[in-house]
């Protein structure tokens, strides 16, 4: 049996649309392919720029909060170092009898000429305990305003 003649250039035409079906849907595919790469590629750069700047910016704030802190504590540590000395200075003199504290009495009052209040000197060494006393104090009060300085730095950053 023989085949009509048209059978084969029919045959040829559907190969024929079948592979450029094929080709077009081919090319089609890489194309959107590539233009979803390169999609893709621009939203993951901009993602890590915009990551790269948010770091950066945390970076800078972190130092300028560390700069903040370090002049907080220069200042602290001048503050207490200042009133150590003080205190050294007042121990000395009242060591070298230079300078006598004294309290006040409580007495009824009299007509008289004398002015003022009557008062009484301090043993020397009750007066340096209690200047050891303020000195502490004094020390706490500053190690107190340091922290507290801290925390307002600290608390003012994180807003």
């Amino acid at each position: 049996m023989k085949a009509p003649g048209w059978l084969l250039p029919a045959l040829a035409l559907v190969l024929r649309l079948a592979l450029g079906g094929w080709s077009a849907w081919t090319w089609q595919a890489n194309a959107y392919g590539k233009a979803l790469a390169e999609a893709y590629s621009t939203d993951r750069e901009q993602a890590a720029a915009a990551v790269i700047n948010w770091q950066g910016e945390q970076q800078d704030a972190r130092r300028a909060l560390e700069d903040r802190l370090q002049a907080n504590d220069e200042t602290h540590y001048k503050e207490l170092r200042d009133a150590q000395s003080n205190q050294a200075r007042l121990r000395d003199r009242l060591a070298t009898a230079d300078l006598r504290l004294s309290v006040l009495l409580n007495t009824a009052r009299t007509c008289g000429v004398v002015h003022g209040t009557a008062r009484a000197e301090l043993d020397p060494a009750a007066a340096q305990r209690i200047v050891a006393i303020t000195g502490d104090g004094d020390q706490g009060l500053i190690a107190l305003a340091a922290c507290q300085a801290y925390v307002k730095e600290i608390l003012a950053s994180s807003k």
